[in-house]
């Protein structure tokens, strides 16, 4: 009977230590996450501070993270009131971006594959994109093309951006926990909308 009552434990603790593992890594890179708005970033992700949560996750999902003396990226896959971006809505992005010698903003499925489409545009960076006079900007994201700043969406169902900040003193702040203002971004009418 204790042997079996042993095994019991075992398998127990380590279904629940396997589980609690798996949902830490699919929702992100672990617990050393910042926030601001709808933008999610973990600086340390690509550091030697990075914790074990966030380096499991980087090798389940193959990717390479910026180092932090490098750049930072924030990734959104809701908008500002919590909903799931929604690539057959129409999206905007606007307000201002932190302070970055270059930036780029990528669009992706939800399982982070460049999204295929007609005009052959992913995403901008800071040396294309049309600026307002004020030092803001707007960009549109939808299915169907519109002037100006756009990107495609491919009437995808969930869809995220990626905002990469380069050479910027955003990371370092970071470490305190502070993050940077961030552009908005509002759904502002779905196919199913009455509006």
């Amino acid at each position: 009977m204790r042997a079996f009552l042993f095994f019991l434990t075992l398998v127990v603790g380590a279904a629940v230590g396997l589980g609690l593992t798996w949902v830490t890594t699919v929702s992100g890179y672990g617990p050393g996450m910042i926030r601001s708005g709808p933008w999610e970033a973990w600086p340390k992700a690509g550091t030697e501070e990075a914790d074990p949560y966030a380096r499991a996750a980087l090798a389940r999902a193959g990717e390479l993270p910026l180092e932090l003396a490098d750049g930072l990226a924030f990734v959104a896959t809701k908008d500002d009131d919590g909903t799931a971006l929604d690539g057959r809505c129409d999206i905007r992005l606007s307000g201002s971006l932190p302070q970055a010698r270059f930036w780029t903003l990528t669009v992706t499925d939800s399982r982070g594959r460049l999204i295929d489409n007609a005009a052959g545009r992913t995403g901008f960076t800071s040396a294309e994109v049309v600026w307002n006079r004020d030092g803001t900007l707007d960009i549109e994201l939808g299915p169907r093309a519109r002037a100006g700043n756009w990107l495609p969406t491919g009437a995808r169902d969930r869809i995220e951006l990626t905002l990469r900040l380069y050479d910027t003193p955003v990371g370092l702040a970071s470490r305190t926990s502070d993050a940077p203002e961030m552009p908005s971004l509002v759904t502002q009418h779905c196919p199913w909308s009455k509006t």
